[in-house]
């Protein structure tokens, strides 16, 4: 596939990339404490740079933030109509979610019907993130299972089109699997790159990651936002995954995060996804963009604040949403008694509120 270029706005002094922007702060009192910065892309279904903050051409590890685009497959293929998924099973396939009661019930309800168990995820088990949902655990004396693993709705995703196309299931996270050369492909056709060289790793929960420019990450949200370009069964495979993720946002993450959070109030507009390291995705089907951005020391609080500032800047939020969502777009610290010590807000002079 040959390699689509995204121009990009970084500066160059005697040949090396400048800094990326500082774009959030941490106060504390009267002071601010910590500073993150980061490099985000927008781009559309066409590849053109709509705008961009920092080095958008250096490799990042798209991590869960392109779940959505890994869950492709599992609606194209027909696998999620031969096992009669609906829109709570094809969210989970895209989540990261915190390990809540009814995450963990419709995971566990789904893989008998395509033959499978708890047993054959290979992602592995920790404690939900939801600490309500880890502490009754820790009371019932129960070990989490992989169910609970925050990837395992991606998981079950991976092991139904196994089952539906007749691929083993057992390995189905290795780099040569079928399952993951089928998403590899995928990648690279709607990231508009050949892959087979790119910087690879392996990911928290077992799968192949692949390094891909921010601004070739954003063109392929862009194309799940806009996918007239695709061949039909996949743009109608995307329609469905942002369909199912705006009507079951709750699945996407859970209790109190910052992906359920915003698209609880925006609807269909945004369709967000988080990612480990300060990677965040988001398809927007109104303006026909994506996003990607990567905070450079991988702050998670700094990635969700740093959205916000996208969204502000993309006019996607109106006055009603922004103070809705105010917990979410400069939350609160607060200390071990619950007293505010401080925000995580925009930085003075953030380019992208200022752009």
């Amino acid at each position: 596939m040959p390699h689509q270029h995204m121009k990009t706005s970084v500066s160059s002094i005697e040949g090396q990339p400048t800094a990326n922007p500082l774009v959030v702060e941490v106060t504390r009192g009267g002071m601010v404490e910590s500073r993150h910065r980061a490099a985000v892309a927008v781009v559309d279904a066409g590849g053109t740079v709509v705008a961009s903050w920092g080095d958008i051409e250096r490799p990042v590890y798209g991590r869960s933030a392109i779940k959505p685009l890994q869950a492709l497959p599992l609606v194209e293929s027909g696998a999620a109509d031969a096992f009669g998924l609906g829109p709570a099973e094809i969210a989970l396939a895209c989540a990261s979610h915190s390990g809540e009661p009814r995450h963990v019930e419709a995971v566990t309800a789904w893989l008998p019907r395509i033959g499978c168990s708890v047993a054959d995820l290979e992602c592995g088990s920790h404690l939900p993130y939801h600490t309500a949902s880890a502490e009754a655990l820790i009371r019932a004396g129960t070990a989490p299972t992989a169910a609970y693993n925050n990837c395992s709705g991606k998981h079950a995703g991976f092991l139904t089109t196994a089952r539906h196309l007749g691929e083993p299931t057992q390995g189905y996270i290795r780099y040569e699997h079928s399952v993951q050369q089928r998403i590899l492909g995928l990648l690279e056709q709607m990231a508009g790159l050949d892959l087979g060289d790119a910087p690879r790793g392996i990911d928290g929960c077992g799968i192949p990651v692949i390094g891909i420019p921010l601004g070739n990450t954003a063109m392929a949200m862009a194309r799940l936002a806009d996918p007239d370009r695709l061949p039909p069964a996949r743009a109608a495979a995307a329609r469905r995954i942002l369909a199912a993720m705006a009507a079951e946002p709750f699945m996407v993450a859970g209790t109190g995060r910052f992906c359920t959070a915003v698209m609880e109030v925006t609807g269909a507009a945004v369709a967000l996804k988080t990612g480990a390291e300060g990677v965040y995705a988001a398809a927007l089907p109104t303006l026909g963009l994506g996003v990607a951005l990567k905070v450079d020391d991988g702050a998670g609080r700094a990635a969700e604040v740093a959205m916000g500032c996208v969204l502000r800047h993309l006019k996607l939020l109106s006055a009603d949403q922004e103070r809705a969502l105010a917990e979410q777009l400069a939350p609160p610290v607060r200390n071990r008694v619950g007293l505010e010590t401080g925000r995580i807000r925009p930085s003075a002079g953030c380019p992208i509120c200022s752009g």
